[in-house]
């Protein structure tokens, strides 16, 4: 199912996570954007261990800077906000690769730090690419795990095969024993719920 179009900016998700007593709120946090950034972290070259640190290390960011986000339109977007801190945390990673030894001359340490540049200026616009495309993917993964939880299991089973297997309605209708009208209103309230829960995730 595509979702261009319900990606559009929203503060809700920042100002809910401005109580820095709502445990709850910042567990949804994680639970809805660790995979991102996990994801993210390992394509862009990292290691396991090095992914786990980008997301812990971008967590403890956001939780540092929120108010600054709350506070301060001009920062932009909450998706480009979060880019732009796993960047600079899979930055950090890779720039941990290289270990700072007393004895290596001054010309060395100059053409590392300039190999480093390098990367992370090569890799800018396509980690921009790679994170456009997870964002969309974690939103739809995140907001159809929400859905599930809401829904009858074989309304969440009549809409999946309908829109993930893409099953004609008549061959739906025969293997869940429904009309198929019935497919229809079951397809369209599931969709319908979906739509509203990525808008709540927020972008």
């Amino acid at each position: 199912m595509k979702i261009t179009g319900l990606l559009a900016t929203r503060r809700s998700l920042v100002d809910r996570l401005g109580d820095w007593e709502d445990q709850a709120r910042w567990q949804e946090f994680f639970e809805t954007y660790w995979k991102l950034i996990y994801s993210v972290a390992r394509k862009s070259g990292l290691n396991d261990a090095e992914a786990q640190d980008v997301v812990q290390e971008t967590v403890i960011t956001v939780a540092k800077k929120i108010d600054k986000l709350r506070y301060d339109p001009a920062i932009g977007s909450f998706k480009g906000w979060l880019l732009n801190i796993t960047r600079w945390r899979v930055a950090d990673q890779f720039r941990k690769r290289v270990p700072s030894q007393n004895q290596t001359a001054r010309s060395s340490d100059d053409r590392r730090t300039a190999t480093i540049e390098r990367v992370a200026d090569s890799n800018a616009a396509s980690l921009d690419e790679l994170w456009e495309q997870e964002w969309q993917q974690n939103l739809l993964a995140a907001a159809t795990t929400r859905v599930k939880k809401k829904v009858a299991p074989k309304h969440f089973q009549i809409f999946d095969c309908s829109v993930r297997k893409e099953w004609p309605a008549q061959k739906i209708a025969d293997a869940f024993g429904v009309s198929v009208g019935q497919v229809y209103l079951v397809r369209h309230r599931v969709a319908g719920l979906l739509k509203k829960e990525i808008r709540k995730l927020g972008t």
